[in-house]
């Protein structure tokens, strides 16, 4: 698969199989996603990854109960405040891994870590694997017991939650809006 297909075709996949990943297939993201830029070069990144059921139930049900009790994006929608309050409902959508990037808390650190995850999520793509990244868990994960759940070193803050595994099916290509481009010569 060519850069172009996978930018087009990648899709936020919502549907997973509970087969497990293998080691070296994670280890291949991984490097995928180091590939990407970073600021002055200092390749920041901490890759957590999460393969334990136990844990992953845990930071679903914590993330949940944390953005209902403390975010206004969670409170201002409808459809957020019934998923959020239904206690079957897996942020992780059944994904058999969970892979947070992480980086030393300053600036670029949401930078560096975002163009990783875009790394990521295009290669695994190109792999047939499905991701999408969990804003629901963000806000748990950087917090204390959420560093110490995921075993952060001090100092880190988790950016970027990748839910990653074998898709179900594959999602459908949605409409894209023509792009807003102001020209200045």
């Amino acid at each position: 698969m060519d850069i172009s297909e996978a930018i087009r075709g990648r899709r936020a996949v919502r549907e997973f199989m509970t087969q497990p990943m293998d080691d070296s297939t994670l280890r291949e993201l991984v490097d995928a996603a180091i590939q990407a830029p970073s600021a002055i070069n200092q390749q920041p990144w901490l890759f957590t990854i999460i393969r334990n059921k136990e844990l992953l139930a845990r930071i679903s049900t914590e993330a949940k109960s944390y953005m209902l009790q403390r975010s206004s994006t969670a409170l201002a929608s409808h459809h957020f405040l019934n998923i959020l309050n239904d206690e079957t409902f897996d942020i992780f959508y059944g994904a058999p891994t969970l892979i947070v990037i992480s980086a030393p808390k300053g600036p670029w650190a949401v930078e560096d870590c975002s163009l990783a995850a875009e790394n990521l999520m295009l290669a695994a793509h190109a792999a047939g694997m499905g991701t999408c990244w969990i804003g629901f868990a963000q806000g748990w994960l950087g917090t204390r017991n959420g560093n110490s759940a995921i075993k952060l070193p001090d100092g880190y803050a988790p950016v970027a939650p990748i839910i990653v595994g074998h898709p179900k099916s594959a999602p459908p290509a949605v409409l894209r809006k023509t792009p807003r481009i102001d020209w200045i010569s």
